[in-house]
């Protein structure tokens, strides 16, 4: 069973806590960026150890940029990648969200007391 379960247009559910689905989650190309990320780090593991922070370092972080400059949310995409990976243990990065949903709901309100004053 998928981690992402229930996926909707509006929200998706990981592990039973339903969060708010980001637009840049919902294109296509960032869902193959995040993919080609995966691909890459779990690629390099196999490349010399020489290249640590030649190649290998070069191409992760590439990889990384390609799927963080589609997202606005950078912090989000990367946490979402960590996960993936499993850097970053779940409950961090539920907290994580949940931190990002409220502050950028707070920025969207900020913004548009800003328009309508």
């Amino acid at each position: 069973m998928s981690l992402y379960a229930c996926l909707t247009a509006e929200s998706l559910c990981f592990k039973n806590k339903i969060m708010k689905l980001f637009s840049f989650e919902k294109l296509k190309v960032g869902q193959k960026a995040r993919q080609l990320s995966i691909l890459i780090y779990k690629s390099t593991k196999t490349f010399p150890d020489e290249e640590r922070y030649g190649l290998i370092s070069q191409m992760r972080r590439c990889s990384v940029s390609i799927s963080s400059n589609i997202a606005a949310l950078e912090l989000l995409n990367q946490s979402i990648l960590s996960n993936d990976l499993e850097f970053l243990p779940d409950e961090h990065y539920l907290k994580i969200r949940k931190d990002i949903t409220e502050i950028t709901a707070m920025l969207d309100g900020l913004y548009k007391s800003q328009i309508n004053s």
